[in-house]
């Protein structure tokens, strides 16, 4: 998968650029953002991995930090990475989104910037401020995800499943029976509904919640079991976690 370059300097936006980088890789995957502090490592020639790691990037964020437009000389300086990061993906034809870190950072200018990057004066830029780090990064990961399909597919495909050891099920208005049981033997009358997080039963009875319940000729057993019989109106959630063994398996 293509990865999220993350271009900063350090000693001015390397902390955004953190905040950046752990928000992404929890979202996307841990392996997602390149950040070249993290991701190089030891003992590697950092000018191949970058340029390596630039190239097959969806995407550029340029954090700019307060003082960043202040290193003047070496954004004009044709060795330093900064710029050779964000000419390069203009070169590769990157989309590059400047991300102004702090709520005093103003938006750049043309006139304060060299020629080769004036074009960083006319991109539409996102906020990253730490007084409102969770919805700004949310924000972030918002617009990443529009222009990167594969990450919004990814991040969909996780939705439905969640905790593969948690089952969650919610029941809205009933009238009748409704049964939650990870093993159901027996006869059961009425109708049920089988998936992965257990069956529902409709039917006419009582209300019954243990791990195990024997009622005539049902058996119902399994973690959080939960037995509605009778008429019953409104909501019914019902969430537990681990799965636990059948009853079966500990004969």
């Amino acid at each position: 998968m293509a990865d999220v370059f993350i271009n900063y300097r350090t000693g001015d936006g390397n902390e955004a650029a953190a905040l950046i980088d752990n928000e992404l890789s929890h979202r996307f995957g841990r392996n997602l953002a390149f950040r070249a502090s993290k991701s190089i490592p030891p003992g590697t020639p950092y000018p191949d991995a970058l340029v390596t790691s630039l190239r097959r990037s969806a995407l550029l964020l340029a954090v700019i930090g307060a003082d960043w437009i202040n290193f003047r000389e070496r954004l004009r300086d044709p060795e330093d990475w900064v710029r050779k990061e964000i000419l390069l993906a203009f070169e590769c034809g990157l989309p590059v989104i400047p991300v102004l870190a702090g709520r005093t950072t103003g938006r750049l200018k043309k006139g304060d910037l060299p020629d080769a990057l004036a074009r960083l004066a006319d991109l539409q830029s996102v906020r990253l401020d730490t007084q409102s780090a969770e919805a700004d990064l949310k924000r972030l990961g918002d617009v990443i995800a529009e222009m990167v399909p594969e990450l919004h597919d990814v991040e969909n495909a996780d939705l439905p499943g969640g905790d593969l050891d948690t089952v969650s099920n919610s029941t809205g208005d009933v009238l009748g029976t409704a049964v939650q049981s990870r093993d159901v033997t027996g006869d059961v009358v009425g109708t049920v509904v089988k998936g992965a997080s257990g069956p529902v039963h409709s039917g006419n009875g009582n209300i019954y919640q243990n791990s195990r319940h024997q009622s005539g000729g049902r058996h119902y057993s399994g973690d959080g079991m939960t037995i509605v019989e009778g008429d019953q109106r409104g909501g019914i959630q019902h969430r537990f976690g681990g799965r636990g063994r059948h009853e079966d398996d500990v004969r």
